[in-house]
């Protein structure tokens, strides 16, 4: 079994960050450890408040995994102050794993700031020359870049200015595209094109964070770049479609379905 390691915020609803990192893992047979960096007080209408873990914390959180455990990928979420920021990478510079995946979170799905404006230069400096590959949406890609994105002919730009930055490769992913929602896949010399399709729900919480935690241990399993993609977009179209319409703002997606569907308490 492959060991999964996820460095981000608690969502208190479950939805996301932590929560649906974890629950992501144990969907695809892995076995799931974690390190808190945040603990939000968030539901499916929105973030509330945020407390950052101290430093320390997160710092022996990180060596008492590793010191023990072996860790084949590790899913970086929500670090949002640069002490957080240069505590984690200088823990991954010192047991250096295989696979790492950096999700940018910079903004809740309601609005809520999750990541300072001065940590941005250090997540840029820090983080970027360690990941495997980032997965950035494209508010956050503008943000890492300064380069607007408004079109699908955009997208390859910006790919090509984070590969610049140190990632070794980048997923940009289209969802916020007003006509298709369409992800590039860009490792600084191929791109590959993966077409996506809206789905009509408001029940989307987490799925960035799923997404980029599936992709962590589709890689670490042995899949390439472009497989892990391929089976990674499929399962979070499919915990979309069978997404849970739970409390009055955005609900969350389904980690399980496969599992649920063996039981039969899904059709």
């Amino acid at each position: 079994m492959k060991h999964l390691l996820t460095i981000a915020g608690s969502d208190s609803s479950g939805g996301a960050g932590i929560q649906a990192d974890l629950k992501t893992f144990a969907a695809h047979g892995t076995f799931g450890m974690s390190v808190i960096t945040a603990v939000t007080a968030q539901n499916t209408c929105g973030v509330t408040q945020v407390q950052n873990i101290d430093c320390d914390i997160v710092k022996a959180q990180i060596e008492t995994v590793f010191d023990d455990i072996r860790v084949d990928a590790v899913k970086i979420g929500m670090v949002s102050q640069p002490e957080i920021i240069e505590t984690i990478a200088a823990c991954l510079r010192k047991y250096k794993p295989q696979i790492i995946v950096v999700d940018p979170v910079m903004i809740s799905k309601s609005g809520y700031p999750l990541l300072a404006p001065e940590a941005c230069a250090t997540l840029i400096r820090e983080l970027l020359p360690l990941a495997t590959l980032l997965t950035p949406n494209l508010p956050e890609a503008e943000a890492i870049t300064g380069m607007k994105v408004m079109e699908k002919g955009e997208m390859r730009p910006v790919a090509e200015k984070i590969i610049a930055l140190g990632a070794k490769a980048v997923l940009v992913k289209g969802g916020h595209l007003s006509d298709t929602a369409d992800d590039l896949l860009f490792d600084g010399e191929q791109e590959t094109w993966f077409p996506g399709k809206r789905i009509a729900t408001k029940n989307t919480h987490g799925t960035g964070c799923t997404l980029s935690s599936s992709l962590a241990a589709n890689l670490a399993k042995g899949l390439s770049l472009k497989e892990a993609v391929a089976a990674s977009k499929a399962y979070v179209t499919e915990a979309i479609e069978h997404s849970l319409a739970i409390g009055s703002g955005c609900g969350p997606t389904h980690h399980f379905v496969d599992l649920y569907r063996k039981a039969g308490i899904l059709d």
